[in-house]
């Protein structure tokens, strides 16, 4: 069934020089959830301060076309080692001490979800968008370096034509969406959330001896798909409250941890609807969550 037009800003190809590839405190790899909808969250606040009021960004696909992990594996070495940047030598000419801080060069696509402006406003919001981006906005701590011209699409909901327009245009890439209904299912059958979340990171390797003697090696993982851990928000420990020398003195602060989960890397192209790679903000004050959700996850949390 044909429904809403829906109105999105397709940011093509932005190319990140390093971004925090820490996402959370036990994995490296793809930048947080909370990165990217803070990027955009911190472009709308520059959009609104640039005369736009009423442009707000309520939702945000993240599509990935390359990625280099700033790693070293030597010859004979059994894991990765982070490449550390070079700090300048102190007075001494020794080489200062640094905290180590996993990087990597990103190219990816941002497809933003936006609700209806005016005809003139929609020109002035790729203007803007195109300066902020080349200006002083980072994404995921990492400096832009390249970008190519915004784009605006229409997508009558429900129109799988259009949809398929504009997955064409996001291809070769892979949309990060979430799969935090693996964990769930395993935690429910009595495991341990780590252990879950390792036994679908693992890849188990069988073997067998077929009829003329020869062993035969197999190797798959416990479900189909390129799966992922994600850091998709913070989990509050502590009561809200004042912490001395606070950034924002009338914002309550408290402690909280990072949130990992199950993520999957799809292709655009399998895609059937914009739900399954839009994200939003969600929060749980209940349980003390903040959370990065898919758009569809959290339409189910509003019911």
């Amino acid at each position: 069934m044909i429904g809403d037009i829906r109105r999105l800003l397709l940011l093509p190809h932005i190319k990140i020089h390093n971004a925090n590839a820490l996402s959370s405190p036990f994995t490296i790899g793809f930048p947080a959830m909370t990165a990217w909808l803070g990027a955009v969250h911190a472009l709308q606040r520059k959009v609104n301060g640039s005369g736009l009021t009423n442009v707000n960004f309520d939702s945000v696909a993240v599509v990935i076309h390359d990625m280099e992990l700033q790693t070293y594996k030597g010859a004979g070495d059994y894991v990765h080692s982070i490449i550390g940047m070079g700090n300048p030598l102190d007075k001494d000419g020794e080489r200062s001490s640094f905290i180590e801080e996993a990087r990597c060069h990103l190219d990816v696509s941002l497809l933003i979800e936006f609700p209806r402006i005016d005809k003139d406003d929609e020109e002035a919001l790729i203007e803007n968008v195109s300066h902020h981006l080349d200006a002083s906005l980072k994404i995921a701590g990492g400096d832009i370096l390249y970008f190519q011209k915004p784009l605006l699409h229409r997508i009558e909901e429900g129109n799988y034509t259009e949809l398929r327009k504009l997955t064409r245009q996001l291809m070769p890439g892979y949309a990060i969406i979430e799969r935090c209904e693996l964990m769930m299912e395993a935690m429910e059958q009595g495991q341990d959330a780590i252990a879950a979340l390792l036994d679908y990171l693992a890849v188990h390797h069988t073997c067998e001896q077929d009829d003329t003697g020869n062993i035969i090696w197999t190797s798959q993982r416990q479900t189909s798909g390129w799966i992922v851990p994600i850091a998709t928000g913070f989990h509050g420990i502590t009561e809200l409250g004042q912490a001395k020398n606070q950034r924002d003195p009338e914002t309550p602060h408290r402690f909280a941890e990072s949130v990992v989960t199950l993520g999957e890397f799809r292709m655009p192209h399998r895609i059937h609807s914009l739900d399954e790679i839009l994200w939003s903000y969600h929060t749980d004050l209940e349980k003390n969550l903040y959370l990065c959700q898919q758009t569809d996850r959290n339409k189910l949390n509003n019911q």
